[in-house]
């Protein structure tokens, strides 16, 4: 059976619907941090990021947690301490971040 473009809609697929939960300079990078060291407080991840602005960092991790990927647990303590991690959704897509990951150890230049 041949498919036709012509009908065919990318928005309709499941390639759109994931690269719209994660697309963006710093989602990915949120996810694959927490992957790897979760959990992260916010001042542990603007430093694993390097040259985010606040405003920057805590909107893409609103965004995330929007759309369930990630937890803010808020600790009541003077001085406040949040910290972050993966929910069981943002665990779901370590298999996905493992193979960007290995893709690009094999690919990338030496």
């Amino acid at each position: 059976m041949t498919r036709k473009i012509e009908t065919a809609d990318f928005n309709d697929t499941g390639y759109s619907y994931t690269l719209s939960l994660i697309s963006g300079k710093y989602k990915p990078i949120i996810l694959y941090c927490l992957m790897e060291y979760e959990p992260v407080r916010f001042n542990q991840m603007q430093r694993y990021l390097k040259n985010v602005a606040d405003k920057t960092l805590s909107s893409n991790l609103k965004e995330l947690e929007k759309d369930d990927l990630i937890i803010r647990k808020v600790y009541p303590q003077i001085p406040p301490k949040v910290e972050y991690s993966l929910t069981k959704r943002g665990h779901s897509l370590v298999k996905v971040l493992d193979k960007l990951c290995d893709w690009g150890i094999k690919n990338r230049p030496r």
